[in-house]
């Protein structure tokens, strides 16, 4: 799913904030540790006069949830938190949330500094149902958000081949100034099949990943991204 590897990049760099925080720490770095009940580190907080991080940490001491703020910006990633109403979808009748290969269920994503701001949202989920129901099922969901394209890897198929905002099924690859964000980040695979709503800025995405017999797994994605992510800059969408 998406936390590998843009979660992880965004808690390194809540780690190198931490690191910074430690290091000014002679001037007024102040950290404050919970214990588990079996003396683990369960939630960190560091305060600092230019920076607050806080990190809640799973049974097995990874980094679930982090928040970094300071008065430029900040991080804030937080796990099994999201539903599909949470992006603005609905769930499929009888669909269950699932957990991913790195054992999440959900991701939400922020990062803002200025104007500048990234935030991405995903929620896997699995039906007993076929492929194909759970396709129609949000073809026409999607529909609120616009027109809807079909993607086969980065191939449209049938029509429409791109959505009334610009959007298309070709992931942005030839521009290396911004970010970019593809279907391998939030696990659907090089060649997987896609539904997309919305403009290059603002996109719904449902992504069907490999399933096992009997079940239909997919992935519920919202992404905004920052301006000047594809072609142009302006903020029109």
């Amino acid at each position: 799913m998406l936390l590998n590897p843009i979660r992880n990049t965004m808690l390194n760099a809540a780690g190198l904030f931490a690191c910074l925080a430690l290091a000014a720490g002679v001037t007024g770095c102040k950290i404050h540790v919970d214990k588990g009940a079996n003396g683990e580190d369960k939630n960190v907080q560091v305060d600092t006069p230019f920076a607050k991080i806080h990190v809640d940490k799973s049974a097995n001491g990874e980094d679930k949830n982090v928040q970094v703020d300071t008065p430029f910006g900040g991080i804030h990633v937080n796990t099994d938190q999201t539903t599909a109403a949470d992006l603005g979808l609905p769930v499929y009748p009888g669909a269950e949330i699932v957990k991913d290969k790195e054992n999440d269920k959900s991701a939400d994503i922020h990062m803002g500094f200025g104007e500048w701001e990234l935030r991405v949202k995903v929620v896997n989920y699995s039906s007993p149902d076929s492929q194909d129901k759970v396709t129609a099922f949000y073809k026409k969901a999607l529909e609120r958000y616009g027109d809807v394209i079909s993607c086969q890897g980065n191939a449209p198929v049938g029509t429409p081949t791109a959505t009334s905002e610009g959007l298309t099924c070709a992931d942005d690859k030839g521009n290396t100034t911004t970010v970019q964000i593809d279907r391998k980040d939030y696990g659907i695979g090089n060649s997987g099949f896609e539904l997309k709503a919305g403009s290059k800025h603002h996109q719904h995405i449902v992504g069907f990943e490999s399933s096992a017999p009997g079940q239909t797994r997919f992935a519920l994605v919202a992404l905004d991204l920052p301006f000047g992510t594809g072609e142009g800059s302006g903020k029109s969408d």
